[in-house]
C-alpha cells in the first residue's frame, strides 16, 4: 500500500486547493441599449461597441 513519506504541509495543501473557486463574469453597463451585458460579447439586441453588428432573431422574424 502506498504511504506518503512526508506529511503534506498546510501551505502545499492550500495551494493545491486554491484554484477551485467560482468566478463572476465581467458585466458592465452598455449605454447603447441601456442594459448590463457581459464584456467582449454581443448584446442580446445585436450591439457591440455601440454599433449594430447582428440583427436579432426576433426582429428578423417580425419583418417577414
Amino acid at each position: 500500500m502506498a504511504v506518503p513519506k512526508r506529511r503534506t504541509s498546510k501551505t502545499k495543501k492550500r495551494m493545491r486547493r486554491g484554484g477551485k473557486k467560482l468566478t463572476t463574469p465581467n458585466v458592465h453597463f452598455d449605454s447603447t441599449i441601456g442594459e448590463y451585458r457581459v464584456s467582449h460579447h454581443v448584446s442580446p439586441k445585436g450591439f457591440y461597441k455601440g454599433q449594430q453588428v447582428v440583427t436579432p432573431a426576433s426582429d428578423a422574424n417580425d419583418n417577414n
